[in-house]
């Protein structure tokens, strides 16, 4: 059984995008460098695994802001980077995340109090520095 934690993803959107992202709606995503986060506590094998189908548009479903997003042609997901812990720790990272990054407003944060789960960054290295001891390379 996959063990609950939280994720970062660390996303490349090619070219300025407009989305509809379900109830939140029209939003433009430039074109850079973004960083997702994420938990998953009933396994984040699993969600890790479905975001990298998703992105590689292997699956239809939309369940999440994030789905929305990593389904677009003009965006790559380059890297996942994993922390195991039984902890919620989402909203405490993208917290600091907030302090370098800026924030989409209201995406991926529906469930919280958070400004956003989505930050566009100038890069994703810093990360570790959280703490996040796995790293994982997507390839398309």
């Amino acid at each position: 059984m996959s063990k609950p934690g939280t994720y970062c993803l660390c996303i490349q959107v090619l070219q300025d995008i407009e989305i509809t992202i379900g109830a939140l709606g029209k939003k433009l995503i430039e074109k850079g460098t973004y960083i997702y986060v994420g938990s998953a506590m009933n396994g984040i094998e699993p969600r890790v695994k479905r975001h990298i189908k998703t992105n590689k548009n292997k699956t239809t479903v939309t369940h999440w802001h994030i789905d929305y997003l990593l389904k677009s042609p003009n965006v790559n997901l380059d890297s996942v980077f994993i922390k195991e812990s039984v902890e919620k720790l989402e909203c405490l990272i993208s917290e600091e995340i907030s302090k370098v990054g800026v924030p989409i407003n209201g995406f991926g944060c529906s469930d919280c109090k958070c400004k956003s789960h989505l930050y566009k960054v100038s890069n994703c290295l810093f990360i570790e520095s959280y703490g996040f001891p796995k790293k994982i390379m997507v390839t398309k």
